[in-house]
């Protein structure tokens, strides 16, 4: 709830953050107030004289909120609460077009900052390229029209800010890794296992920095890859390492796993085998 007291309130901006909270189009809220589109794109934009109050109230719920009159003569909005799932979204800057105008602010216009972070870049699995070697044009921003789509998009970046990583510790051996990434509820959406390989293990003795972490394997339920989750694995393992003063970490990998190791920041290690594999005839 927002009280604004005796300060003038940017009912655009409050009606912009419904429409994206109930993702609908100007032309959606318009049919389900009974306000012309036109006068809401006018209140949206700030052009044009104050609004009558009773005008904005059927916008605003129309988009699911309220407004009311405050005990001091404010106006109060109400506005629906995001469910435990959906935290509440920080602030954002609007970007604009080339020519100043808002994009529609239910589209969740993001900006692209890498390949993947445009739906054209159909190439972006396949090149790693920094931006002033892509091939083609890149849009600055872009959005999702089909809102199946954004619904996806959202609920990702819900459980994405939900996310927590731990190192699980029960019935394990200090030179076992197990880390987590969990949800509130503790469900487990993705998993990093690793153990120490080193030397002093065998012989006994303390060799000092000759002690490895080999990495088993990094693991991310289907629907929440691509948000940085495994890599936060990643990191907590570092974290953990310097902790326990290890320096090295080895893995093996194929495909995609070496494009996702490298940018955790491993590297190549010429002076290891590469991993082979062999089939029994049938």
């Amino acid at each position: 709830m927002t009280d604004t007291g005796t300060e003038p309130i940017d009912v655009g901006a409050v009606l912009r953050c419904l429409r994206r909270q109930a993702d609908l189009s100007q032309r959606e809220l318009a049919e389900r107030s009974g306000v012309p589109k036109s006068t809401l794109a006018r209140i949206e934009s700030g052009n044009g004289p104050d609004a009558r109050f009773r005008t904005v109230e059927r916008l605003v719920r129309a988009a699911g909120g309220e407004l009311t009159m405050g005990p001091r003569g404010g106006v109060v909005v109400t506005v629906p609460a995001a469910s435990d799932d959906e935290p509440q979204e920080e602030p954002r800057e609007e970007p604009r077009d080339e020519a100043g105008r808002r994009y529609p602010a239910h589209l969740d216009v993001r900006r692209v900052r890498r390949l993947t972070d445009w739906s054209g870049a159909w190439w972006a699995h396949w090149y790693t390229l920094p931006p002033e070697r892509w091939p083609l044009r890149v849009p600055e921003v872009t959005f999702d029209l089909d809102r199946r789509r954004r619904d996806e998009r959202r609920w990702r970046e819900g459980m994405r800010r939900l996310v927590r990583v731990r190192r699980a510790r029960d019935g394990l051996p200090e030179t076992s890794w197990r880390l987590l990434a969990e949800l509130p509820d503790e469900a487990v959406v993705g998993e990093l296992r690793a153990h120490e390989r080193s030397d002093d293990l065998l012989i006994g003795a303390d060799l000092g920095d000759r002690r490895d972490i080999i990495l088993d394997g990094v693991l991310v339920a289907p629907e929440l890859r691509l948000l940085g989750i495994g890599r936060r694995l990643v990191t907590l393992l570092t974290e953990e390492m310097e902790r326990a003063g290890i320096r090295t970490a080895r893995a093996v990998a194929s495909s995609g796993g070496i494009f996702f190791l490298e940018a955790c920041g491993f590297a190549p290690d010429a002076s290891r085998p590469s991993a082979l594999r062999l089939d029994r005839r049938r």
